[in-house]
């Protein structure tokens, strides 16, 4: 007798993959450009750390934050859904399975094995195959606010702390090529890391993330430059 076993599917690793990618790429291009922009500006390696230190802090509340009502905003309309779903099978369970049904027979399968399979699926969790099969809802996309949120968080700690590093033990007379090129190692290799984890081609990956760092860090640091010259 054959025995069923999960397979691991790399859309298991969506919802943590998005967050963790996401809070050290902001982590990484927002520090780096934000020290860019002040030694551009002929900050001190002790007002460059400060920036630093600063932008750490604010941009990991802000993506704690940020991740959190966006994530919980879709819980909310996950459960919102789950109980008009809920309403539905108290009042009109033979419609529901009617339902079912079609999104089967839309899938391809026969009328008649389209109705056994809702039939029974209903049997075992009607609430379940409703949400999976008509809302889209899984064990795998399931939002979850409080996750994302330290993901995000820790993730862009991790990412910003790079930078830093480099500030501190780099000499002071080539600060903005250490910083601007240790990024960029770090940017690439953090989207290499995404796109092996996830999947996708890795030069690729590794060039979209490198290609906005670049952009990113290039116009703060010019900013930088006309405002110190202007003040």
């Amino acid at each position: 007798m054959r025995t069923w076993h999960p397979e691991g599917h790399r859309t298991g690793h969506i919802g943590w993959l998005r967050a963790a990618v996401l809070g050290a790429n902001d982590g990484i291009v927002s520090t780096a450009s934000l020290i860019l922009g002040v030694a551009a500006a002929h900050g001190t390696r002790n007002s460059v750390l400060i920036a630093g230190v600063a932008g750490l802090v604010a941009g990991a509340m802000s993506m704690a934050a940020g991740e959190y009502v966006s994530v919980h905003s879709q819980a909310d309309t996950e459960k919102s859904d789950l109980a008009r779903e809920r309403r539905e099978l108290r009042t009109n369970i033979q419609g529901e399975r009617k339902e079912l049904a079609a999104i089967y027979v839309d899938r391809g399968l026969d009328p008649a094995l389209a109705q056994q399979v809702a039939d029974q699926l209903m049997a075992h969790d009607a609430l379940g195959a409703h949400a999976r099969d008509e809302l889209g809802i899984s064990e795998i996309v399931t939002a979850r606010p409080i996750q994302a949120a330290f993901a995000s968080a820790g993730s862009f700690v991790s990412g910003a702390a790079l930078p830093l590093i480099v500030v501190a033990i780099a000499p002071a007379a080539s600060l903005i090529f250490s910083v601007s090129a240790t990024s960029l190692v770090f940017l690439a290799l953090l989207g290499a890391l995404a796109a092996r984890v996830g999947g996708a081609p890795i030069a690729q990956g590794a060039l979209r993330v490198t290609f906005w760092g670049v952009l990113a860090m290039g116009i703060t640091a010019g900013v930088g430059v006309l405002f110190g010259t202007v003040v």
